[in-house]
This record gives C-alpha cells, structure tokens and sequence, in this order.
C-alpha cells in the first residue's frame, strides 16, 4: 500500500474541524469517501469538503474497492460492529475515543485485528499533540524529579463549551455512548496518564447521578496506582455552577509541579517557587498529528501511535471508576 484512501463512517460534527479536513493534509493520504445514515446530509458533507463519493450504508462504503482504510466517528455503540466489519475486509481501522462501550467489547475488536492480520489504532490523539509531548519530555528528563501523584480535577457546568455539538443528546445516554460526558471527556485525560506513567496496578472509583436529570452519572471520582508507584486521584463533576468551571491537572514530583488543563494551551513548571510557563499554538485541525502518525503506521513506516492494548487499559479504567 502506497497511498491510504480515507473513507469515514459517520462524518458528524466532531469530523467537521477536528479530523476530516486533516486526511487531506497529511501525505500520504487523501479522503475519498464519507458515510452518514441520513443521505442528505452525507451529500451535503461530501459537496462542502470537496469528497468525491459518499454513501448511507456503512458496508456500502467498506466494500468500495478505492477505500483502503477506514476512520469510524460514530457514537461508540457501533465502534466495535464498523472496526470488525472493515477488518474482515483487510481495511485497516481508525476508531474514534472511546474505543467503544466496555472493556469486553474492546478485547473483542483487538481479537478481531489479530484474526484478520489487520492493523487498528484508537484516536488518543492528544498523544501526538506538541503540548502534551511537551509534557512526557519534562516527565523523562526528570525536570521536577521523581513523580509522586497527580490530581485532576474536571468541573463543568451543564452548560459547558467543551462537548462537540450534535443534534440529539446521545452522549447524555449510556447504551449509546457508554456513560455521559465523564465517557466523552475522561477518556482524553486517562489515556495520557497511561501514555505518561504506564501499567496500571490497581484502579477504583465512585459514581453518582447525583441531578437525576439524564440516565448518566454526572459526578465521578477515580483512584489509580501505577506499577511503579504513582497515585492518580481525579473528580469529574458536571454540575458545578457556572463561573466555577476547572480544568486542571497537576503532576507533582519531588522536585517541583507540572500544571496544565487538558482543554487548554499552557503548561506551567514550578520549581523552587519560580514558575515557567510554555505556550503552544492552537491546531487548526487538532487531530492532523495523530492521522500522520497512523498513516505512516497503516503504511508500514511507522510504529502505532495508540494500539488497542493501551485503549483497552483506558476502558478498564472508565468501568474500574462507574462501574457499581
């Protein structure tokens, strides 16, 4: 394989900005087809994005014989029904966070690239982004020593900015989308503690629908010590009163703190009582690194930037915090 051609299972909001427009971007790669359950506006889609074909069935679109690979950006209830159905094709998969609903159906979909000899990798696509990689150099250079814990803390109020928009309030309905915001959001947070500081030992949590507004839970909390002995303790409330939104992250090691939001542009380093700030600019597309890494893995130059191993040890965490 040469060139990857791009087709999208589901091309909603969250393809309109944050990925679609990047699969023509990176080389290597090009964007040929597009998928989405009402025709119209599939059609529509493809004419604004300059995509040559696009259809209303998802198998439609696998079976077109130009789509060599496959990005699915659906609500995570279909994740692991497209993945095992473009596998089985030898189209390697692009799956969107979360990898799907639990942690059984995503060692499903890791048996599925093994029986198919057919590569797939999860969008943690912060991994790839130069702040967060900014981040794990200071962690491997030691600038703030040895890392002894780190607390997070997630609040927002119902009318927060953060979510993707879309038309129905599918993220607010477990069976669709494993949870509620907390399966939307943490997600990007968990996986980075795994990308930073590796095996998980031990995992635990509290969760609560503490509004009864929606049938999610919207108060969350999770324990975790890693293998080598940091502890994790993160809150995710998204209730709190406006004016009271957080978004922050703290890593503390014996040296000094590594502070930063996961939804935001700074990372500050405080050692001694002096603090230095780093500033990154903001992606257009802010999910064009992560494509070029998994081009050049899907290609064959490359390693995997997210294999489903490490996704699977971030749905472990998501069911270790709700499950009850």
């Amino acid at each position: 394989m040469q060139q990857l051609k791009w087709g999208i299972i589901g091309c909603g909001d969250v393809t309109e900005i944050k990925s679609g427009p990047a699969f023509n971007k990176v080389n290597g790669s090009s964007l040929v087809a597009v998928m989405r359950r009402d025709p119209v506006k599939a059609e529509d889609y493809a004419r604004r994005h300059g995509v040559p074909r696009w259809y209303s069935d998802a198998e439609a679109l696998i079976n077109d014989p130009e789509v060599n690979a496959i990005y699915i950006a659906t609500p995570p209830l279909q994740h692991e029904a497209y993945t095992e159905m473009a596998l089985a094709k030898g189209k390697p998969v692009y799956v969107e966070k979360p990898m799907t609903l639990n942690t059984r159906s995503a060692i499903r979909m890791k048996a599925a690239s093994e029986r198919y000899l057919t590569k797939l990798s999860v969008a943690h696509y912060r991994r790839q982004q130069p702040m967060f990689l900014k981040i794990k150099e200071l962690l491997t250079e030691k600038v703030i020593g040895d890392v002894r814990f780190v607390n997070l803390s997630m609040f927002q109020s119902p009318k927060n900015e953060l979510i993707a928009n879309s038309e129905s309030n599918w993220r607010m309905d477990p069976a669709i989308s494993g949870g509620g915001l907390f399966h939307d959001l943490s997600p990007h947070q968990l996986d980075l503690m795994i990308y930073y500081f590796g095996e998980v030992s031990y995992s635990s949590g509290i969760a609560l629908n503490q509004t009864k507004q929606h049938k999610a839970d919207d108060l969350v909390t999770g324990h975790i010590l890693f293998k080598n002995g940091i502890v994790f303790n993160g809150t995710w409330c998204f209730t709190v009163a406006q004016g009271q939104e957080s978004d922050q992250c703290d890593i503390i090691g014996s040296g000094g703190i590594i502070s930063f939001p996961m939804f935001g542009n700074k990372v500050s380093v405080t050692i001694d009582g002096q603090t230095e700030d780093y500033i990154f600019e903001a992606l257009a597309h802010v999910q064009q690194p992560m494509i070029e890494s998994v081009t050049s893995y899907f290609l064959g130059k490359g390693t995997n930037p997210c294999s489903a191993d490490e996704a699977i040890q971030s749905m472990q965490l998501l069911d270790s915090f709700t499950s009850s």
